[in-house]
Order: C-alpha cells, then sequence, then structure tokens
C-alpha cells in the first residue's frame, strides 16, 4: 500500500469506523489485545500500550516501561509497537469497531481529536494528584489535549520543527556559524551555498519533505502573516499562505537552490542538502548520523513568528474496566516523573514535557554538551497550537501536502493551488462542523 493510499485509508478508519463506534455504548467493557504476561509479573493487573516508536525511540520507550514495571508490584505495562502514528490510530479505530481497546495510545497531533469527537478516549481529570496533573506539565503543551477544561489526553513525545544546518557547509561558504533569522535571509545565502560542492555538484539549500510537509508548512503560513484556517473557516487560499507557498516555489523553481524530498534527514545526513526543518524528536538521529558538524536553530520568521507543535500524547481508551484505568493511569503518573520525563529527552530529543524536567542534573549537562538540545527547549516560547482545520478535519493534512508536493514537483502557481485546497478542506470542515460546535466551541 503506498503512502498515500495508506493515509487516505486511515482517513476512512477514523473517519467513517470512528464513527461507527457511536453504536456502542461509551460505558461497554471491551476486551484487552492479545499478548503475554512474564511469570515474574503475574498477577498483576496488565496494561496494554500501543505506540508507533521503533528504532533508537522504541528502544527508550522499552526501558521506561521496564524501569516501571520493576518500580512496583501491582501493574504490569506491555508496550506493543504498531507501526507509524498514523498506524496506531487506524489500528485503534479497528480494534473499537471489533470491541477490543488497548489501555493506552501514542496518538498524534492530528489524531487524538478524531478519537474525542467520537467519545473514544477516557476523561482524565478524575486521575490527577500533586504528582501527576496541570501543574506538573508544561502548560503550552498540557493546554493542547484540554477541551472546555478536561483533560483527554497527556503529552509525551512531543516536539516541533527545528532548523537543522550543515555547520562545516556553512563554514566553506563564508557563512555565519547561525541559522538564518528570516526566509529572506536563507535566499540571500543561496549563491554561497551554491559554491559548496556535493556529490559532484553544488549543494542545494533546503530539502521539502513530500509526506506531511503540511505541519513544517503549518509555521510557514503563520511566519508569512497567515493561517490554514480561523476555527474552521478556511483560508489557505489568502495571502500569507500563497506568500509561503511562493517563496518555497520559487526556490524550488527560480532558483534551483531547493527540492522535494522523500526524506530530508537522509539527504540532510548525506551531506546533499544545507538546510533541513525537521522534528526536534528527530535531533539524536539526525546527529548520530551525519558525518558533519550539525547545528540547529530556530525556524526563521519572515513578518511574524511562530511554529508548530506536533509529536504525540498519550490517550486512555474509554472502554476499558476501571481496574485497567487505574492501573493506566499509574503508568502515565511514572511518566511525568521529573527524572523519567528527562531521561526520555536525553534518549530522543523529544521536549521535556514536565517541567521540573529542565532542572534535571542529566539533562543540564546534556545541554551543555550539546547545546542543540536547548535550542529545541527554548524555541517552545514560539510554539502554537494548530489551525483547527488541520486538527479536526479528517485527511486535511493530506490535502494540505498534496497541494505542496503540486508545487515542488509541477511548479504550479499557490493561489491557484491553494484555492484549489481550500475548496476542499471547507467540504472536509463541513464534515465535522456540527460535532466541532457541539465538543470544542
Amino acid at each position: 500500500m503506498t503512502m498515500l493510499k495508506r493515509r487516505m485509508f486511515l482517513g476512512l478508519a477514523a473517519g467513517a469506523t470512528l464513527a461507527g463506534c457511536g453504536y456502542r455504548s461509551v460505558d461497554a467493557i471491551y476486551s484487552q489485545p492479545a499478548g503475554d504476561m512474564p511469570k515474574q509479573y503475574a498477577n498483576r493487573t496488565r496494561v496494554v500500550f500501543w505506540t508507533p516508536y521503533g528504532g533508537v525511540n522504541g528502544k527508550a520507550v522499552d526501558k521506561l516501561v521496564a524501569k516501571f514495571n520493576d518500580s512496583q508490584d501491582d501493574v504490569y505495562v506491555e508496550t506493543q509497537f504498531q507501526g507509524s502514528y498514523d498506524d496506531v490510530a487506524q489500528k485503534v479505530a479497528a480494534a473499537l469497531v471489533a470491541k477490543q481497546a488497548p489501555d493506552l495510545a501514542v496518538l498524534s497531533d492530528v489524531t487524538w481529536e478524531r478519537f474525542f469527537l467520537n467519545d473514544a478516549l477516557e476523561p482524565l481529570n478524575n486521575y490527577f494528584n500533586d504528582g501527576f496533573g496541570p501543574g506538573v506539565f508544561q502548560q503550552k503543551l498540557f493546554g493542547e489535549y484540554v477541551v472546555k477544561g478536561q483533560s483527554w489526553a497527556v503529552p509525551f513525545a512531543r516536539s516541533t520543527p527545528i532548523l537543522y544546518y550543515n555547520r562545516d557547509a556553512f563554514e566553506k561558504a563564508g557563512l555565519p556559524d547561525r541559522a538564518p533569522r528570516t526566509w529572506s535571509e536563507l535566499r540571500s545565502w543561496v549563491p554561497s551555498l551554491a559554491k559548496v560542492q556535493s556529490g559532484g555538484r553544488s549543494l542545494r539549500t533546503i530539502a521539502f519533505a513530500k509526506i506531511d510537509g503540511d505541519w513544517q508548512f503549518q509555521g510557514n503560513v503563520w511566519q508569512f502573516g497567515g493561517a490554514y484556517s480561523r476555527g474552521l473557516d478556511v483560508t489557505i487560499d489568502e495571502a500569507g499562505a500563497v506568500a509561503a507557498g511562493e517563496w518555497q516555489r520559487s526556490m524550488v523553481h527560480d532558483l534551483g537552490a531547493a527540492y522535494m524530498a522523500s526524506s530530508p534527514s537522509t539527504d540532510f545526513a548525506n551531506g546533499l542538502v544545507a538546510v533541513i526543518q525537521e522534528s526536534t524528536g528527530g535531533m539524536k538521529t539526525i546527529s548520530s548520523k551525519a558525518k558533519f558538524k550539525v547545528g540547529a536553530g530556530f525556524i526563521p520568521s519572515e513578518v511574524a513568528t511562530g511554529l508548530a507543535t506536533g509529536g504525540g500524547g498519550i490517550g486512555m481508551l474509554r472502554n476499558i474496566s476501571d481496574e485497567r484505568k487505574q492501573a493506566a493511569a499509574a503508568f502515565l503518573q511514572f511518566l511525568a516523573h521529573p527524572d523519567n520525563s528527562a531521561w526520555w529527552t536525553t534518549q530522543t530529543g523529544y521536549l521535556p514535557v514536565v517541567d521540573k524536567a529542565r532542572d534535571d542534573a542529566d539533562l543540564k549537562k546534556l545541554i551543555a554538551e550539546q547545546p542543540n538540545y536547548g535550542v529545541a527547549i527554548a524555541q517552545l516560547e514560539n510554539a502554537r497550537q494548530q489551525d483547527a482545520i488541520r486538527l479536526y478535519g479528517r485527511n486535511a493534512n493530506v490535502q494540505i501536502y498534496t497541494g505542496l508536493q503540486q508545487i515542488y514537483a509541477d511548479n504550479a502557481k499557490p493561489k491557484q493551488v491553494f484555492g484549489s485546497v481550500a475548496r476542499r478542506l471547507e467540504a472536509i470542515g463541513d464534515e465535522v462542523k456540527r460535532l466541532y460546535e457541539e465538543k470544542v466551541l
């Protein structure tokens, strides 16, 4: 199945399939997915935790879970890797239709809302205490899961885009050892970077993501003074968004300094491009794979600042027993301990979602030794919650990045592309308008 087809199927799963969940009672108790309970943890309450983390991040999750399991005698958490963020959402939706539910699931910035709208998530306020609740978490990230005073998930693997740059290439180009302050400044650096050779050709300045580039572009639109929407009122075809699209189109087709990449981070690590906008959550992987000095800086502004938060939070499924809910809450409280939050950041590059984690000695040491981690944390002050049409509109993200692909690949004019995208987003917004107005406003 191609990436696009899979994401379209996800939209159907998270829309039509979740709508089918309306036939269920929100109080029904569903069975757990199958798994193994090791003998040493027998007689505990089992919690099934679905995640999208493999590789370095997956190993870090496994270590956190093992630490929790060995720290007490009542609960056993079993991590079950499900694939990507989209795969997790698709499989949770399918499980609910089959009257089965994991106890906890990592849901992305654009999937948890659909489970919330369809009453599939357990409200969390009643599980909070002094060590686990609003006062513990970074307020901007925690607040994104609060609707009408009720918390529906907690932040875990949260991120923003950050600007990674090849410090060695910048030095060869005679550029300052810092990220550009504006997109116009980066454009002015194109001739200098083009003098640097990479793979027998001029080094290109920036690579744009083929898939999911709409996440980074959300911030770019704000930086140029626009928005995807105001509420569900679509504005992607207005001046600011069009200006952001035109800047990128011109970099690709007028200057030949940019291109669409299947994996910008891979191309960057291989020295093919000087700059990328990528998740802070990829910092450890990107830094370890690159054979040059990696710099990091704030995403440039233009007429304004602003960048989108992203990554995953953990939601508790509603259709599980009270015993499983209490056990799941115990694990969430464990993750909210400053030591555990800080350790997760040091292993991955994801933001410390617990305020006191920033005071952790190991995290402070890491930032002193590798300042890029500190840049990621400091940049959070410029972050905003994403525009509602991307968060609540089914497949809105796919419509936006498909439009961007037309600009990158076909030299299509952003005004026309975003006009067509806007009409599709308006139809998507109409589909969810009733639930959005009822549950969110």
